[in-house]
């Protein structure tokens, strides 16, 4: 199997390489799709691809993402002596075309792709031993689909000091299952069927940036099933309650261990309950005294506040 090309990607701006975009699921949209993405929901690639939201704006990290890209795919040939070259094309699946991939590189002479990454210090946990981010190796797998390929090198700079490649070998089990997920999604961007919100932050933000305004003392009918999701969500309150009273009980018994000692050991933890002081303005106050000056500086935001009640 070989990939076909969708369209030559050399020399061609970013707003056109979005739009090329919309015509398919690309690699980093595919752990989304398959709930895997910690930053992206399913709901928020569907309205990219139709077009109800933008791609993402430009940003520092993407910019030095790009800029590093290059270093990161040179260190890799330095450390491997694998050879590497570009691949510019968009390329897609000659079967499931709506499957396609825009690959880093690729290694001279191999059936193998090459990801390169940069990564902050935060993330330095996720890439331990042989850990890879899920997301990350759904990526791989997508492009493995896509290209045929046996296999996927991934190279990381992480925190801007720590340098390392691993090996991720084509699963098929994983691909046939992407193939079924990503058919299934791109069915529903055809037919105009949004798939479910789920309990991610990407789909509250969805719904803030679709609806940021209540319409002023407009009122709907909702249907019955809504007071189902109620009784579930008072339900999973109550549960939430009753865990952090629990919580909260430990604590207090941990702390009164404690006593005035700032911190505590045991052979596997260490714990600690510290004194911080914190400076804050008195608005109150302020507005009482200064009001010229609180009026200057009062600072107005608008949101939406979600309220359930029962009819009395």
């Amino acid at each position: 199997m070989q990939a076909s090309v969708l369209v030559k990607t050399k020399n061609m701006d970013r707003n056109e390489w979005l739009q090329w975009r919309k015509k398919g699921i690309g690699g980093s949209d595919a752990a989304a799709v398959a709930g895997l993405n910690p930053w992206k929901s399913p709901i928020e690639v569907y309205l990219e691809k139709i077009g109800e939201i933008p791609e993402p704006e430009d940003n520092e990290k993407m910019y030095w993402g790009r800029i590093l890209e290059d270093i990161v795919a040179k260190e890799f040939t330095l450390r491997t002596g694998k050879k590497v070259r570009r691949r510019n094309f968009m390329l897609r699946h000659p079967k499931y075309e709506f499957m396609i991939a825009n690959i880093d590189r690729e290694l001279v002479g191999e059936k193998v792709g090459l990801e390169c990454k940069t990564v902050s210090e935060y993330g330095k946990s996720e890439w331990e031993g042989d850990k890879v981010p899920d997301q990350y190796i759904i990526q791989c797998q997508h492009y493995m689909a896509v290209t045929g390929y046996e296999g996927w090198w991934i190279a990381a700079l992480i925190g801007g000091n720590k340098f390392i490649y691993k090996y991720i070998k084509r699963d098929e089990e994983i691909i046939q299952y992407l193939i079924k997920i990503e058919s299934d999604f791109w069915k529903m961007v055809e037919e105009r069927t949004p798939p479910p919100l789920d309990g991610s932050k990407s789909s509250e933000n969805i719904l803030k940036l679709l609806y940021p305004e209540a319409a002023e003392g407009t009122e709907i009918e909702l249907p019955e099933e809504v007071e189902e999701l109620i009784v579930a969500r008072e339900n999973i309150k109550a549960q939430i309650k009753k865990l952090e009273t629990k919580q909260l009980e430990i604590e207090n018994k941990i702390k009164a261990m404690l006593k005035e000692n700032e911190v505590g050991r045991t052979p596997k933890y260490i714990v600690s309950w510290k004194t911080y002081s914190r400076t804050s303005i008195d608005s109150k106050k302020l507005k009482i005294e200064q009001p010229e000056i609180y009026e200057k500086y009062l600072q107005v935001s608008t949101y939406r506040k979600f309220d359930v009640r029962e009819v009395k």
